[in-house]
């Protein structure tokens, strides 16, 4: 798993998102769409065990970072009326 502390940049610094080796390509549509399903894992298990969720920032700066606005609205749209097609 990724060190997500020695990654994070100050918060001053944010420019963009790191790379990461499972998305080489210049499509970053996956990556994307991967962030915002592991933000949201990361907030669902980081709640159940009662933990801040300090650590899933890195995902939501990410995908923020990557994806469409309109996409981000939609899929929380989906998400609220348990329609969303992702497993988190």
């Amino acid at each position: 798993m990724l060190d997500i502390e020695a990654q994070k940049p100050p918060r001053e610094k944010w420019a963009t998102p790191p790379f990461d080796p499972r998305f080489p390509n210049q499509n970053q549509t996956r990556n994307c769409y991967q962030n915002f399903l592991d933000y949201h894992r990361c907030l669902k298990s980081m709640n159940r065990r009662g933990k801040s969720t300090q650590p899933c920032e890195y995902y939501f700066r990410v995908f923020h970072s990557l994806c469409p606005i309109s996409w981000v609205q939609h899929w929380n749209e989906q998400i609220r009326n348990g329609t969303f097609a992702g497993k988190i």
